[in-house]
């Protein structure tokens, strides 16, 4: 099933699409919009949900620049760095023996359509297409064999990274967190219709050019060792996104790079989940207090 969050009506509510429409879930409380983390909490009373939706709930219609980011306000969104092999020696380097963890601020977080800020102070704008976890029930110290119960689905990502602001400390955190920087969806489609997660063709389209085409089969450390790592540190809780990693041929490995510029139109596509697709635009870049 694929489940999200649309605005319609004035409203913004969780949906489960089928054959092109939306059908809103309908907590137990009538009217009660309950908001997508709890849903996926509780991943059957999420499939209960949507197949009442479906089968006595009003079909809407709805265009892309309804869709919102899938999961409204997420804790934590959590990107692993070099972790497909390809992509670490285009950088000029080896892939860390460990995995390598940074943040990326939940303010980053962007709808599946629509714009990606050019900064204000950098013009060094590149992309990088992820396969996106969305946890579920969570939890502390789960081990790889048992990371399945915790996967509530699957989205597309873009890392969008600002490549002179990420180099310029050694966490990264400053050039992979800029307002819009964390575009995901269009939707979270269940691991039952996905299948095999190691097996999903990850590209990005720049303009109609294809920058990256790569496959999940690549990963250096799978997304279960992935998330044993994660929570032997911290809970993962309902909701928490992980950007899995990013194969090679982004803008900054090339010679001269290409990064991406005002006006440009980025679009990742994932097999068995969609697309999601932007348009560069400058940041207004005005001063808010409050």
């Amino acid at each position: 099933m694929k489940f999200g969050r649309i605005t319609k009506f004035g409203q913004h509510f969780s949906v489960v699409f089928q054959n092109n429409h939306a059908y809103r879930l309908q907590s137990e409380v009538a009217g009660e919009d309950k908001p997508i983390e709890a849903w996926l909490a509780d991943p059957e009373a999420l499939a209960e949900a949507g197949k009442a939706a479906i089968a006595g709930g009003e079909a809407i219609e709805f265009t892309a620049d309804d869709l919102l980011a899938p999961v409204k306000a997420p804790r934590k969104i959590l990107a692993i760095a070099l972790n497909y092999l390809d992509h670490a020696r285009e950088t000029g380097r080896e892939p860390p023996e460990r995995q390598t963890w940074f943040v990326k601020q939940v303010t980053a977080l962007n709808a599946p359509y629509g714009t990606i800020d050019m900064p204000k102070v950098s013009d060094r704008l590149d992309y990088e297409a992820e396969l996106v976890v969305v946890i579920g029930r969570g939890g502390r110290h789960i081990p790889a064999e048992r990371a399945d119960e915790v996967i509530a689905g699957y989205m597309c990502g873009n890392d969008v990274s600002v490549r002179d602001w990420q180099r310029a400390t050694p966490t990264m955190i400053m050039g992979k967190g800029f307002d819009t920087h964390a575009p995901v969806g269009p939707w979270i489609v269940t691991p039952d219709e996905i299948g095999d997660a190691n097996t999903l063709g990850v590209r990005t389209l720049l303009n109609g050019e294809v920058r990256q085409s790569g496959t999940t089969a690549d990963l250096i450390h799978k997304i279960p060792d992935m998330i044993a790592h994660l929570s032997a540190a911290f809970t993962l809780e309902p909701g928490d996104l992980i950007f899995t990693g990013t194969p090679a041929g982004v803008a900054v490995a090339y010679d001269p790079p290409k990064f991406m510029k005002t006006g440009d139109r980025v679009r990742v596509e994932i097999d068995r989940i969609g697309h999601i697709e932007h348009v560069i635009a400058d940041e207004a870049g005005l001063t808010r207090i409050g």
